[in-house]
C-alpha cells in the first residue's frame, strides 16, 4: 500500500484545500477530522486505503492553513467539500466524520443535491441540539503529566479558534435534528461508552433521528474511539461498508 500523499486542490476561486489522498481503487471515502486535527484520523486513512480511494481534507484554519472569510459556518464548509467531490468527479461516496467533522459530514449529506454521497458514518459527532444533553468542549490540549510526555488528543488553540468560527458560540445547530429525517442513505453511528464530550445518550438520540441508522457502542473508548479502540471500530466499519451486507438495526 502506498503512503498517503498530500496535495493542494483548487476547488474554486479563492479556495485551495490541503488534501491527503490514499488508495487508488474501490469506492471513494471522504474522511473529515474533528478538533484534534488531521493526525487524529490517520489510523482510519491507513485502514481504508487498501480497499478504497480515501480523500481527507484539512479543514481550512487547522494546521496553519488559511480560512477564507466566507468560510464562517458549517454549511459553508460542507459546500466546499461538495465542490471538492465535484472537482474530483467522485460518486457513490461514503462520508466519515469524527466529532466536529461528523457535524460537517451530516451537513454535507443534507446539502448533497447531486446524489454523490451513498453512506454516512458518524463517530462521536457533534452538531444537533439534543434536549437534555450538553456538549462539554475541551478548553484546549490536555495538560502533560508531571515529568511525562506531552499528551495527544486535545485541539490546539488555533484549531479551537477555527472550530468556533465554524460552529459558533453554541457549538451546535438548533435546526439540524429535525432535518435528519430527510437523509435517505444508510447511516452508521459509532460512539465511545466513556465519551465525556458528548455522551452515548447524545449519540443514541442523534442516530434515532435518521431513518436508516445503526448505533454501535465501543466499550472502553472515549471521544476518539478510532485512536482508543481502533480494531473494534474497524470491525463495525468494515461490516457497514461491505457491499450488499444484510441490513441490521439496533
Amino acid at each position: 500500500m502506498t503512503a498517503p500523499h498530500q496535495r493542494t486542490i483548487p476547488v474554486r476561486a479563492g479556495l485551495d484545500l490541503e488534501v491527503r489522498e490514499a488508495g487508488t481503487s474501490g469506492s471513494p471515502v471522504l474522511v473529515l477530522h474533528g478538533g484534534p486535527g488531521p493526525s487524529s484520523i490517520s489510523p482510519l486513512i491507513d485502514h481504508l486505503a487498501p480497499d478504497h480511494k480515501v480523500v481527507a481534507p484539512t479543514h481550512p484554519g487547522w494546521e496553519g492553513t488559511v480560512r477564507p472569510h466566507d468560510l464562517d459556518c458549517v454549511p459553508a464548509l460542507a459546500a466546499a467539500y461538495l465542490d471538492l467531490l465535484g472537482h474530483l468527479s467522485l460518486n457513490d461516496v461514503t462520508v466519515i466524520g469524527t466529532s466536529f467533522g461528523g457535524w460537517v459530514a451530516t451537513q454535507t449529506v443534507l446539502e448533497d443535491r447531486e446524489g454523490r454521497i451513498s453512506r454516512l458514518v458518524l463517530m462521536d459527532a457533534i452538531g444537533p441540539v439534543i434536549p437534555g444533553q450538553q456538549i462539554t468542549v475541551p478548553s484546549g490540549p490536555p495538560a502533560p503529566a508531571a515529568g511525562g510526555p506531552a499528551p495527544q488528543g486535545g485541539p490546539s488553540a488555533q484549531s479551537m479558534a477555527a472550530m468556533r468560527a465554524y460552529a459558533g458560540p453554541a457549538m451546535a445547530d438548533a435546526g439540524l435534528l429535525p432535518r435528519l429525517s430527510t437523509v435517505t442513505c444508510p447511516v452508521l453511528v459509532i460512539w465511545g461508552t466513556d465519551d465525556t464530550v458528548v455522551t452515548p445518550d447524545f449519540g443514541r438520540a442523534y442516530a434515532v433521528a435518521f431513518p436508516h441508522a445503526r448505533f454501535e457502542l465501543i466499550p472502553g473508548a472515549g471521544h476518539l474511539p478510532i485512536r482508543e479502540k481502533p480494531e473494534t471500530v474497524f470491525t463495525h466499519l468494515d461490516s457497514f461498508l461491505t457491499p450488499r451486507a444484510p441490513a441490521t438495526s439496533h
